[in-house]
């Protein structure tokens, strides 16, 4: 089990299947409350405290679960302040088509609560699929669209701790730029193939290491013939490795 501080207020966890079985957990397992389950997010929280300073002081906790393979699975737990962030902070970046998805995101209070989150994700992964397969057989048409989303950083190694944060979960397109104007690194993504929620959820993560920056099909293409294109293809994916 490894965990990571971000900041002040949020860690990141990684499970593996190692994890799970040592403690003869299976994934699915954290869906439904067992005792063991339980035990392993008490000892997660300790360990992080422990470990890392990292204390609930009885504000909300807002867990966000991302399967990084068929035998993983990364967990972003934020200490949450205010909790009128909790709806903004998962909506700001999905379409309008998602917005119920991002927004419906419970407020987590605890370990019962934390484990809840996995069965509301199912839930809500299987609802919006069906609702995109009903939707595909009516039109007869594909209705993805390729978003791009920017972020800025001021220096090189905040794109690479970036990358880490992401941990391989993103691969679509996403190209590095250099800003000679301003002496600071512009990241440009696609959405490509990955799912509207996959897309929101690689958005949030890299909002915590650089900041949202405007941008379109055109403002691409003037960034590739005016500024000093760092990497042009899977940058995320090469800084990942350093």
């Amino acid at each position: 089990m490894k965990i990571e501080k971000i900041n002040d207020n949020q860690i990141r966890c990684t499970l593996t299947s190692d994890d799970l079985a040592n403690r003869e957990i299976k994934l699915s397992e954290l869906a439904y409350g067992t005792d063991k389950a339980k035990n392993l997010f008490q000892d997660m929280m300790q360990q992080a405290q422990s470990e890392l300073g990292f204390d609930s002081d009885n504000s909300p906790l807002m867990v966000e679960a991302i399967p990084v393979s068929p035998d993983s699975i990364m967990l972003i737990i934020t200490k949450v302040e205010d909790p009128e962030e909790l709806d903004t902070r998962f909506s700001k970046f999905a379409p309008d088509a998602d917005d119920s998805f991002s927004a419906s995101l419970p407020q987590m209070t605890g370990a019962d609560d934390i484990i809840d989150i996995f069965h509301k994700l199912t839930e809500a992964k299987k609802n919006i699929q069906e609702k995109q397969d009903e939707e595909g057989k009516q039109s007869g048409k594909d209705t993805n669209v390729d978003l791009i989303r920017a972020f800025r950083f001021l220096s090189l190694d905040e794109v690479i701790d970036a990358a880490h944060g992401i941990n391989g979960y993103f691969a679509g397109e996403n190209s590095l730029y250099r800003d000679t104007n301003q002496d600071t690194f512009q990241l440009i993504l696609h959405q490509g193939d990955s799912t509207p929620e996959d897309f929101n959820r690689v958005c949030n993560i890299l909002s915590e290491y650089g900041t949202v920056t405007k941008v379109s099909a055109i403002s691409e293409a003037y960034l590739r013939e005016h500024d000093n294109q760092i990497i042009r293809r899977n940058a995320l994916q090469q800084l990942m490795k350093l």
